[in-house]
């Protein structure tokens, strides 16, 4: 059983921390246990259950009505949401209650029946990223098990694979750029999402992938003189220190932009070296490379 900090649920729900406190005072389908310290923390069901109230509630269904409901009825209601959005929401918030539960038979079929209805481009941008912006907090403060995330991440890394060898581009950027992660550094599958973008947008690639040491980036950059380097960087070992890595980057490869994006991304640093570039999305990346 995982336990889930009031954030966790606010990050995973978008519904904020004091609404939730109202909710639980008010209704009977949330019931926190409480730490030592009297610190909230919810488990499996109890995640599952604010992730469909709040969807049910985003799309018109009052609180009160949502907690007379029996588990059949949420679901058929679910299953009835007819917007769009709806329908992404609960599918991502399906494959995220799959992970929960360790059903990945559930999650890679989930993954399959878009796959072959969509098709895998459409996968990545309507499911796949979605996913993994969601649970990329969880990850961030250790909330998942490594079970759960080693499980849900080799499934994906292999959709994602799949993706990037049958992507065709019909574009060419006169651009290179390398793709890779510091020592350290295993949570691949962002990594390997701009891989997909980026060969989308007609950019030549070189991905390194995870854990690369640093005289390694340096042989291959010397080497293939790309354009760019690009990290993305989601939790790094207690011990990294973020900003001596990248002034060795810049010590070592000094006229060499490095772009950085991720979770680690959004912290803000006493000094950054010329040439390192903070973007807070995958879009502001894009357009980066598109554009320099």
């Amino acid at each position: 059983m995982n336990a889930f900090t009031i954030k966790d649920l606010e990050n995973l729900s978008g519904i904020k921390a004091h609404t939730i406190r109202i909710w639980e005072q008010r209704y009977s389908f949330l019931k926190p246990r409480r730490t030592q310290t009297n610190i909230r923390y919810y488990n499996n069901d109890e995640l599952k259950a604010i992730l469909n109230i709040a969807l049910l509630n985003k799309y018109g269904y009052k609180i009160s009505h949502i907690d007379k409901m029996d588990a059949d009825e949420v679901r058929q209601k679910l299953v009835s949401l007819s917007h769009v959005e709806a329908q992404q929401e609960r599918l991502v918030n399906d494959m995220l209650q799959c992970m929960v539960d360790l059903n990945i038979d559930r999650f890679e079929d989930i993954l399959n029946d878009h796959i072959k209805a969509r098709g895998i481009d459409r996968t990545i941008s309507y499911l796949i990223f979605p996913f993994l912006d969601k649970i990329g907090i969880l990850w961030l403060t250790n909330h998942i098990n490594p079970a759960q995330e080693h499980l849900v991440s080799n499934v994906i890394r292999q959709k994602l694979i799949v993706g990037i060898e049958s992507t065709i581009s019909h574009m060419v950027l006169d651009k290179t750029v390398i793709l890779f992660l510091p020592e350290g550094e295993h949570h691949e599958l962002g990594l390997l999402y701009m891989y997909y973008l980026l060969k989308n947008r007609g950019v030549q690639v070189i991905y390194l992938g995870a854990n690369v040491p640093l005289r390694d980036l340096e042989f291959i950059t010397n080497l293939k003189k790309p354009d760019y380097l690009y990290t993305h960087l989601t939790a790094m070992a207690g011990n990294f220190n973020f900003e001596k890595f990248f002034n060795q980057v810049h010590h070592k490869m000094p006229q060499m932009p490095v772009v950085i994006s991720g979770q680690l991304a959004q912290n803000r640093f006493k000094k950054i070296p010329p040439g390192v570039h903070l973007k807070r999305s995958l879009t502001e990346v894009l357009e980066y490379v598109s554009a320099s």
